[in-house]
C-alpha cells in the first residue's frame, strides 16, 4: 500500500514585547539567572490578577495581516486547564472561542519542488495569543522550574493540513520567520527559543494514481517542541517511515503526543493525544473582550513590504537571482543592505545610454553581470566573512558606497578574486574604502607588462612537457600556468593578459 502524509504545524512564537503578557516583569532571554523576572501574577499566586499587555495584541494583528489572515472585530481569552509541574495556576490563558486571526493563507516557493509542488498554498486555520508556561531543567536526582518565561507572550499559529513532505515544512517554517521578522513581530530564532514547533503526521492510503482510498484522515501523531528546521525536517522523515512500517506490519497508530532525540534521531512515546475536551477551557473571567477594530485599522495601512514582495522586487529591479534574493529577503538588514550597494552601482549602470533599444539592451546586460557579481559576494563572501567573525550585517561598518566601489575594481579587472577576498576582509576590518586599502597592501593586479611577459617565457622554457600537452590538444593545461603566473606575482598579474601571454609564446589560439 502507498501512503500520501499529510502535516499540519502548529508554531509557537514568542513576540517581541518589552514585558510579559499579562504582568510587567521584563520578557527575558533563557541567559538570565533563574526566578529573577517573576511577580505574584506569573507565578500564579492567590488572588494576583492580570493585566493585558496591549502592545502584544498590536504585534498579534500584525503577524495576522501579514498571514493573510482575517481579524475579527473582538477577541476573547480563556482558560485552559491542564496539571504540570511547569504551568504555576493549573491552567493557561490562551485563546479558544474567539482567536486573534483566522483564516489565512501562506503561499511558498518549495527550493527543489517538483510541479505541481514547486509552489504551493498552505492554509493558516488561526493564530491565538496566550502565556507561555515556565521551563523545567532535569538533573539526576532532581528536576528544577524556572519561571522567568512563565508569562512570556506567545502567538500560536496553527496550519491547516496542507504540507505534505519534510522539506515544505521547513520552507514554511522558513518564510513564516522572515514575515515574523519582517513586521517586528518575533526575532523568531529557533535555537533560542523564539520559535517552537510542534509537527502533526498522519499517512493517507492512496492508489497508484495518487487518489485517498479513504475520505477520513487517520489519527494524527504530534511531535513536541522542535527547535530548529534541521530538527523539523528529521523528526517528520523519521515519524512517516515509523508509520509506514506500522500500517505495513497492519498494526496502525493511535493519536499521541511523541517527543525528538536528536542524539538518537528518533521520536519516542510520551503520553496519550489530548482534545480541546480535555482541556475544559471556559472564558477567562479576569479579562474582558478586546475590541480590535481601532487596531486593526490602524495596522492594515502601515505593514512593511513583506518577503514574498521584496524577493520578488529584488529579483524584477536589481536582477538578484532567485536564490539571492531568498537570502536577502531572510535575513534581517541584508536586503536594505543590498539595495543601497546596487543604488551606488547605478551611476555606473546609467553611463550606458538607454535611449535606443541597443543601449537598453546594454544596459540590461550589465545589470545582470552587476547583479551576479554583487549577489556571489554579499551572499558568500561577506556573509561567510561576518559569520566567521561573529558579526550580523547592522555591526558592518562598511558603508554601501564602498563595498559598490569594490565590486567596480572586481569588475575593472583592477583586482583578482584571491586578493578581492583579502581586500573585503579588511575593508570589514577597517571600514575603509576599498581604492585606499589596495594600495596600501599592494593587492591590485598592477604587474609590469614587461616583467610580466619575462615571467611566462621563464615558464614556458622551463616547462616543455606542460607545453608539449597543449599543442597535443590538452587545452586545460594552460590554465596551470595561468595558476603558476598568479602564485609567482602574488595575485598582481592579471589572469586573462597572463593566459594571453602564454598562449602567444607557445603559438597556440
Amino acid at each position: 500500500m502507498r501512503f500520501l502524509p499529510i502535516i499540519g504545524l502548529e508554531v509557537h512564537v514568542q513576540l517581541k514585547t518589552a514585558s510579559k503578557m499579562f504582568c510587567s516583569c521584563p520578557n527575558v532571554n533563557d541567559d538570565a539567572a533563574p526566578n529573577t523576572a517573576i511577580c505574584p501574577v506569573c507565578t500564579g499566586q492567590p488572588g494576583a490578577l492580570p493585566a493585558l499587555n496591549e502592545k502584544a495584541i498590536e504585534l498579534g494583528i500584525k503577524a495576522g495581516l501579514a498571514l493573510g489572515c482575517d481579524i475579527p472585530d473582538q477577541s476573547v481569552f480563556d482558560r485552559k486547564n491542564y496539571f504540570y509541574p511547569d504551568l504555576p495556576k493549573g491552567y493557561q490563558i490562551s485563546q479558544f472561542h474567539l482567536p486573534i486571526a483566522v483564516s489565512g493563507r501562506l503561499e511558498l516557493d518549495i527550493p527543489g519542488g517538483q510541479p505541481p509542488r514547486d509552489h504551493i498554498i498552505v492554509g493558516v486555520t488561526r493564530a491565538h495569543l496566550e502565556e507561555d508556561a515556565a521551563k523545567n531543567t532535569h538533573a539526576e536526582d532532581a528536576s528544577y522550574v524556572d519561571y522567568n518565561r512563565a508569562g512570556t507572550p506567545l502567538l500560536e499559529i496553527v496550519s491547516e493540513p496542507d504540507i505534505r513532505t519534510p522539506q515544505e515544512a521547513k520552507a514554511y517554517l522558513q518564510e513564516m520567520r522572515a514575515i515574523l521578522r519582517t513586521v517586528g513581530a518575533s526575532d523568531a530564532d529557533m535555537e533560542k527559543g523564539q520559535m517552537r514547533c510542534d509537527a502533526n503526521v498522519s499517512l493517507l492510503p492512496i492508489d497508484d494514481d495518487n487518489h485517498p482510498l479513504q475520505s477520513e484522515f487517520n489519527p494524527k501523531i504530534e511531535i513536541k517542541n522542535l527547535n530548529s528546521f534541521r530538527a523539523v525536517e528529521k523528526a517528520i522523515t523519521y515519524e512517516i517511515e515509523r508509520q509506514t512500517k506500522l500500517y505495513e506490519a497492519g498494526t496502525p497508530p493511535t493519536g499521541a503526543t511523541r517527543g525528538w532525540d536528536e542524539n538518537k534521531g528518533q521520536t519516542f512515546d510520551q503520553r496519550s493525544k489530548e482534545t480541546f475536551a480535555d482541556y475544559r477551557y471556559f472564558p477567562e473571567p479576569d479579562l474582558p473582550p478586546q475590541d480590535l477594530v481601532a487596531i486593526r485599522e490602524r495596522i492594515k495601512g502601515s505593514l512593511p513590504e513583506l518577503p514574498a514582495q521584496k524577493r520578488s522586487r529584488l529579483v524584477d529591479e536589481y536582477w538578484f537571482s532567485a536564490s539571492d534574493a531568498a537570502f536577502l529577503t531572510s535575513n534581517e538588514g541584508w536586503a536594505e543592505y543590498a539595495e543601497h550597494v546596487m543604488g551606488e552601482l547605478g551611476g555606473w549602470l546609467e553611463t550606458t545610454d538607454n535611449s535606443d533599444k541597443s543601449g537598453g539592451e546594454l544596459l540590461n546586460d550589465n545589470k545582470k553581470k552587476f547583479a551576479k557579481l554583487a549577489g556571489g559576494w554579499l551572499t558568500t563572501k561577506l556573509a561567510g566573512i561576518l559569520a566567521e567573525k561573529n558579526m550580523t550585517i547592522s555591526d558592518l561598518k562598511l558603508e554601501a558606497e564602498d563595498f559598490a566601489e569594490f565590486l567596480h575594481l572586481i569588475e575593472a579587472g583592477e583586482i583578482n578574486s584571491s586578493n578581492a577576498q583579502k581586500l573585503l576582509v579588511l575593508m570589514v576590518d577597517t571600514g575603509q574604502d576599498p581604492s585606499h586599502l589596495m594600495e596600501e597592501h599592494d593587492l591590485g593586479q598592477n604587474m609590469d607588462a614587461g616583467a610580466l611577459e619575462e615571467l611566462v617565457k621563464t615558464m614556458v622554457r622551463e616547462n616543455p612537457d606542460k607545453v608539449e600537452q597543449i599543442k597535443a590538444g590538452k587545452v586545460a593545461v594552460l590554465k596551470w600556468f595561468v595558476g603558476g603566473v598568479m602564485k609567482a606575482t602574488e595575485g598582481k598579474a592579471n589572469p586573462s593578459v597572463a593566459e594571453e601571454l602564454v598562449k602567444k609564446e607557445i603559438g597556440v589560439s
